[in-house]
């Protein structure tokens, strides 16, 4: 492998970066960039719940990238619209001649907890999460089918273990994570890959004040820990995950595929594959369980080593 000047692992690359205005998406532009990317900066300015506003972020992270002698365009079509996101690969083939780097890095956030979450708190969220990933990766398999290669770089959460309040943004996080792993076992043979990563970082959608509040809350009655509360409230910026993106999309990682990567400042780690822990086995009367089978050998098989997450409070 020839190795690229130190600092331009991806000259002659060219990169969309969704949710490229501000926070990961911003500081993983600007990255990109510095490694040698010809960047789109696709963001249609929206708020953190997803409203209009009137705000072009991309223009600006075009403006800083160039002054730093890089190249840049804005895309400032929304995602999660279909046509809208093909336009956006389109720009990218136009602009710069291929589509070798996506970044899926656009996002909302509507927090409720699920008796209150309207049934728009949930189809937003899903939409441009979820669908907004689909949108990008498929339009994009296309151009990288033909080039066989590109890399594909998605963006899940620790939340999509399950997380109070988002129930719409773990579901949407853990489809992207599965949607992640399908990418890489359906484009591999053409030198495509995909992978995911789960952030920690300070932004206006982890940090804003209405999470501080919720922080509180949560510590105040007992949900988290004053250490896990402690290290929230010191969560560092987004300029720490970004290497980690860059690193995904250069040639070095070509056999990095399929995989789901937690990445914070100082630390990054990869989750386990999810594989079947134990079973429980019958042979007799053709395998069928009867209920009463399962009331008596399941606490004591399956789920030892597994307790309630959230065991029921006594009335008070």
């Amino acid at each position: 492998m020839i190795v690229p000047p130190k600092g331009m692992n991806l000259k002659g690359k060219s990169a969309i970066v969704t949710g490229a205005g501000r926070g990961i998406g911003r500081a993983i532009a600007l990255e990109l960039a510095n490694q040698g990317a010809r960047i789109v900066v696709a963001d249609p300015g929206a708020g953190r719940g997803g409203e209009a506003t009137e705000e072009a972020p991309a223009d600006q992270v075009v403006g800083e990238i160039q002054a730093l002698g890089g190249e840049a365009i804005s895309a400032l079509a929304p995602v999660d619209d279909y046509q809208a996101a093909s336009g956006i690969i389109g720009q990218c083939v136009e602009a710069f001649g291929s589509v070798d780097i996506v970044v899926n890095c656009a996002g909302v956030l509507r927090e409720r907890m699920i008796w209150n979450l309207s049934e728009d708190d949930w189809d937003t969220v899903i939409r441009v999460h979820l669908k907004g990933h689909y949108n990008m990766a498929h339009h994009a398999a296309k151009v990288m089918r033909g080039q066989r290669s590109g890399r594909i770089i998605n963006f899940s959460s620790d939340a999509w273990r399950g997380s109070v309040g988002q129930a719409n943004y773990a579901a949407a996080k853990g489809g992207i994570v599965s949607l992640t792993r399908a990418l890489a076992r359906e484009l591999g043979r053409y030198g495509v890959t995909a992978n995911a990563i789960c952030p920690i970082a300070a932004t206006r959608m982890t940090m804003d004040q209405g999470v501080i509040d919720g922080m509180k809350r949560r510590l105040e009655t007992g949900l988290i820990t004053q250490d896990r509360y402690d290290s929230i409230m010191a969560m560092p910026g987004p300029e720490f995950v970004a290497p980690m993106v860059a690193y995904l999309a250069t040639d070095a990682a070509e056999d990095v595929n399929g995989q789901i990567f937690h990445v914070e400042q100082g630390r990054v780690s990869i989750y386990c594959e999810p594989v079947e822990e134990k079973a429980l086995l019958k042979t007799q009367d053709d395998g069928m369980f009867t209920v009463e089978e399962l009331i008596d050998s399941i606490p004591g098989s399956l789920m030892v080593g597994h307790p309630n997450p959230a065991p029921a409070e006594p009335e008070s």
